[in-house]
């Protein structure tokens, strides 16, 4: 089964936000998010994409990119300690309009499924690790070999 797997590194762009605490944040409420402050918060993801282009095209389109990516999809995250956690989204693009999404500048959010515990790092693909250590803070498709069959089948250990 062919499924997209995307990294979603929950890291603001702005460097004083703490990373540790995004990533938690995003595990605890079940969400994968990007970051695009808005105020006041857009009610659909049409303005939102209009909106944020007025002050950053790149914003925008990432913005774009990421309510597109179908459901289902993996997504893999990494905390900074190290731990890499596999989740699917599951929900469509929704504002998070709190102080916390806020704080942590991440209020672009899709539900996501995120595994009770992190990947054992000797099963994790080849081509998640290589995107990690390449660093960046932005959501991006995962691209290499068999990385969407491994990612399917630890999957199956991890959600089981």
């Amino acid at each position: 089964m062919n499924v997209a797997v995307f990294r979603a590194p929950l890291r603001s762009r702005r460097d004083e936000v703490d990373h540790s605490r995004a990533v938690e944040w995003a595990l605890d409420r079940h969400v994968v998010a990007v970051g695009g402050l808005l105020s006041p918060p857009p009610t659909c993801l049409v303005a939102a994409v209009e909106r944020l282009a007025e002050v950053d095209e790149r914003t925008a389109l990432r913005l774009d990119r990421f309510a597109a990516v179908p459901r289902g999809a993996f997504v893999w995250t990494r905390h900074p300690d190290g731990d890499l956690w596999l989740g699917r989204i599951e929900g469509r693009w929704t504002y998070d309009d709190s102080a916390e999404a806020a704080e942590l500048d991440l209020p672009h959010v899709r539900a996501c499924h995120w595994s009770a515990h992190p990947a054992p790092l000797s099963e994790v693909p080849g081509a998640v690790l290589a995107t990690f250590e390449r660093g960046g803070r932005n959501f991006q498709q995962t691209h290499g070999h068999d990385v969407e069959e491994q990612t399917w089948q630890l999957w199956g250990e991890l959600a089981a």
